[in-house]
Parts: C-alpha cells; structure tokens; sequence
C-alpha cells in the first residue's frame, strides 16, 4: 500500500513538471495534479488495454511508436474531466505523456513494491568482474 501512495505521488509531482516543461499543458496546483494522477492511473488501468487491443495491428505497423498517441490521448480524456488540468492540443499531449512516461519510468524503477527506495550496489572482484 505504501508504494502505491508513493508511485501516486511520484506521478502527481511528475504532471508538475511537465506542466512546466512542456508548452500546451497546465496544471493549477498540486491538487489538481493529484487528481489527475489517480484519473490517470485509472484509465490507463481500465481504458487504455482496450484501445490498445483495439489499435494492435496500427501499433505493429508502427513498431509501437503509436503508443505514444494512445497515451497522449489518455491525457486528453483526463483533461476533460478535471478542470483544474488542462492539454491544450494534440501534440502537447502526445509530447506530455513522451516527458510523463520517461519521469515515471526513472523515478519508478528506484521504488520497490514497499513504497521503499531500492538501488543495486555493484563490486567488482578482485579480477576485475563485476558481481
């Protein structure tokens, strides 16, 4: 339970800043993102694995490059429903949710299902391999 409060609060800090780095995105405070993050969560939970059956044989045509669209249109519908977020556009949306999933993956893989922060500490032998 721990770690879905932490991934939600990574995620909510994560639409934050690319509130900021990408033009065409707003959000109006750490509130709205918060309720962003949980809509997000629960479209890309229930939505977002039927559009993508849906959309199979475009995204292997693309090499899955048009992923990035089914998830740019994820932060469109949350857009709708909460007020205080706002996309302005496709292409904001589609770049968004580019810079959302790199923040999230970075910031997610350091995070174990604890909510605890995890790293792998690396030594090298006394040859020289690593273990």
């Amino acid at each position: 339970m721990g770690g879905l409060l932490i991934r939600w609060l990574i995620s909510a800090v994560s639409l934050l800043l690319v509130s900021y780095l990408v033009p065409g995105i707003e959000v109006q405070g750490f509130f709205y993102a918060l309720l962003a993050a949980v809509f997000l969560g629960v479209l890309n939970a229930v939505v977002r694995p039927i559009i993508i059956i849906l959309t199979l044989p475009l995204t292997i045509f693309t090499l899955g490059l048009f992923l990035f669209v089914v998830n740019g249109i994820m932060l469109m519908l949350v857009s709708v429903v909460i007020k205080g977020f706002s996309v302005n556009g496709f292409w904001p949306a589609v770049g968004g949710a580019l810079v959302l999933s790199i923040i999230n993956w970075f910031s997610n893989s350091y995070i174990n299902s604890r909510g605890r922060i995890e790293s792998i500490e690396m030594r090298r032998d006394a040859d020289g391999s690593w273990k």
